[in-house]
């Protein structure tokens, strides 16, 4: 996957994830976080969780890839040169549970064992309220269409190389948004991004430029990646502010106005008294 990385569609790629992820846990707040996998993307450099770590579950060391300069109002604490700070096994995470407070995973549910159990143990050291950051390759995408296709040359004898990383299973964003949900969690957002068809050379790519704001308006859902933002939702436990209490307006007494226009017609009704005129005539 770091090798792919440093091709020009792996540079482009890694541009869009890695300012969607600053842009993303920049705002996320807790005590801890974690990124298991792909150690070459600096996930949680833009975070400003006082304990944050790294997990890889080979022995590799990470590439320096030319990662594009972070904002000065998102780069926060995480220098870029950390590397990896845990090796492990993602399906037993060394962390107690209901310990962290985010969890980003770049790639990792492509690339795992078994992805059904990473995610469960994800679940596991996750805080109530805690949250996950999923990033994948799209297979309803030209990307993915391109990646079939070069599978089913080379099953029958082709020799043609696949235009994205071979390793792993591609898991389409509505099959991530069920394994979320069984696990109960709340899927807050979802984003697209990535819509250049599938060219290697870099001024191919280029050329290709308009298919950005093309592609976000007139098909969001077939970029080549996705991001799932989700938070782990448990009964009888949700986080709620302070109490604010609601200032009732103060109720005015209604006005008495007098009548102006003469007795009310009730009273007009009534049979007004004759005067007796014989006895005045005598």
């Amino acid at each position: 996957m770091a090798q792919w990385l440093q091709s020009p569609p792996g540079r482009y790629l890694l541009d869009w994830e890695q300012a969607q992820l600053d842009r993303t846990v920049t705002d996320l707040f807790g005590f801890h976080a974690l990124q298991l996998g792909l150690p070459d993307l600096a996930g949680l450099r833009a975070n400003r969780m006082p304990h944050r770590w790294v997990a890889s579950d080979t022995l590799r060391e990470p590439e320096v890839l030319p990662l594009p300069v972070a904002d000065d109002a998102l780069s926060t604490l995480m220098p870029m040169d950390a590397g990896c700070a845990l090796h492990c096994d993602f399906d037993a995470l060394p962390f107690p549970s209901t310990s962290l407070d985010l969890v980003v995973l770049p790639h990792t549910l492509e690339l795992a064992r078994d992805p059904h159990d990473t995610l469960r143990e994800v679940e596991r050291v996750l805080v109530p309220e805690g949250r996950v950051v999923i990033v994948g390759f799209n297979p309803a995408s030209l990307w993915g269409l391109r990646q079939h296709a070069g599978h089913w040359r080379q099953r029958l004898g082709g020799q043609s190389p696949l235009y994205l990383p071979s390793a792993g299973e591609f898991i389409g964003y509505r099959r991530v948004r069920d394994w979320l949900r069984l696990l109960g969690f709340e899927v807050e957002r979802g984003r697209f991004g990535c819509w250049r068809p599938p060219l290697r050379s870099e001024a191919g790519l280029a050329r290709f430029a308009w298919m950005e704001q093309a592609g976000a308006r007139g098909w969001p859902v077939l970029g080549a990646v996705y991001m799932v933002e989700a938070v782990k939702r448990v009964r009888g436990m949700r986080l709620v502010g302070l109490a604010r209490r609601q200032k009732v307006a103060k109720r005015t007494a209604p006005a008495v106005v007098a009548n102006r226009g003469g007795p009310p017609a009730w009273r007009q009704a009534l049979p007004q008294p004759t005067q007796d005129t014989s006895q005045e005539q005598d």
